[in-house]
């Protein structure tokens, strides 16, 4: 439950960082995109909720 919920917040911080921060020449391919922004994100907060393991 608790990647679960790392996900979920690590997705929502990376759709923050996409529209606040954001990438205004297309060339930031994590910023740039707000798809792979949150997928990339959900992973790491899932990692860390998990303990790293």
């Amino acid at each position: 439950m608790k990647p679960i919920i790392g996900a979920l917040i690590g997705a929502a911080i990376g759709f923050a960082i996409y529209r606040f921060v954001g990438c205004k020449t297309g060339a930031c391919p994590l910023n740039s995109n707000p798809w792979i922004s949150m997928l990339v994100w959900g992973m790491i907060g899932a990692i860390s909720a998990s303990g790293g393991r």
